[in-house]
């Protein structure tokens, strides 16, 4: 259990609209510091859950091969209360500086939207045009990042939390650690909803299905990730479940959540329900109906061909 009441705090300072965030060092490296957020759809509870969220999320994401900041969840007492924080390794340094994919789709002129705009066809676009990194390694990143978002229920993944790190001196670029996740896993949900989801299928079924939905819209409208990647309508998005999907173990998954401080049993046992049942209903169902569709096709051009 980790106190950073008292850790050294830097000049440094980090934008973002989700809780306060402060600079540290700890065992001499700078982290940022998030402190939980107030619920802004639930009045049942002080504080989000978003800092577990955070620290679940990127080892989620490092537990299937795509690189994640390091997170390291720990208190922080202040006006005598204290709070569950999480502190997120800072990857940048002297000359490598982050360039978030708001950025970089602000440098496509021809693009529809400034850089904070959702709509799929316009991201599609940016990443095709823009010129800082191989268009097929960021295309691969977006749509890996998609399905493991999918996973872990993050409604919030939007342009301005995932790019590159770019290197001032070199001018080189390449892939930054995936960072914020703490909009994933229900950030929001209390006691009473987590017993609700445990015991009433429906409850489940509404948090597989209808909730959350991506941060990226189609036609103006988010999308439901169900919805999209069981379509099967995206090539690329079809290619990233083919990737991500056996890679997703389960018993490290439950690992992970098993092992994370200041977290109740109940939560946990939540956590691991609605992963589980995320992972089966959502990824294993559409991965079946990609490899049945294919196996269709393959058929058709077998018989075409005798």
């Amino acid at each position: 259990m980790i106190d950073f009441t008292n850790a050294r705090v830097t000049n440094k300072a980090y934008a973002g609209a989700n809780g306060s965030k402060i600079s540290i060092l700890y065992n001499n490296e700078i982290y940022m510091l998030k402190f939980p957020q107030h619920p802004k759809l639930n009045d049942n509870i002080s504080y989000t859950n978003g800092c577990i969220s955070e620290y679940m999320g990127c080892r989620i994401f490092d537990s299937v091969g795509i690189p994640a900041q390091e997170t390291i969840l720990g208190t922080y007492s202040r006006k005598e209360k204290e709070y569950i924080v999480v502190a997120c390794k800072d990857f940048t340094s002297p000359g490598i500086v982050l360039q978030d994919f708001a950025s970089m789709k602000n440098t496509v002129v021809d693009s529809e939207s400034n850089g904070y705009g959702t709509e799929l066809s316009d991201i599609l676009f940016s990443i095709e045009k823009q010129t800082l990194i191989n268009p097929e390694v960021l295309r691969e990143r977006f749509w890996d990042m998609f399905i493991v978002d999918a996973l872990i229920g993050n409604w919030d993944r939007h342009n301005g939390n995932w790019g590159v790190l770019y290197n001032t001196v070199s001018d080189a670029v390449e892939l930054a650690p995936i960072y914020d996740c703490g909009s994933a896993l229900y950030p929001q949900a209390d006691e009473s909803i987590m017993k609700l989801s445990l015991e009433i299928k429906a409850e489940r079924d509404l948090r597989i299905f209808s909730r959350p939905l991506s941060a990226v819209t189609l036609e103006g409208k988010k999308i439901n990730y169900f919805d999209f990647i069981s379509s099967l309508q995206n090539p690329d998005c079809n290619a990233a479940l083919k990737r991500i999907a056996p890679r997703i173990d389960m018993n490290k998954i439950s690992d992970i959540i098993e092992n994370t401080p200041y977290t109740s049993d109940l939560q946990k046992s939540f956590y691991i329900t609605m992963l589980k049942e995320r992972k089966a209903r959502i990824i294993d169902f559409s991965l079946n109906a990609l490899k049945k569709n294919e196996s269709l096709h393959s058929k058709t051009r077998h018989d075409l061909d005798r």
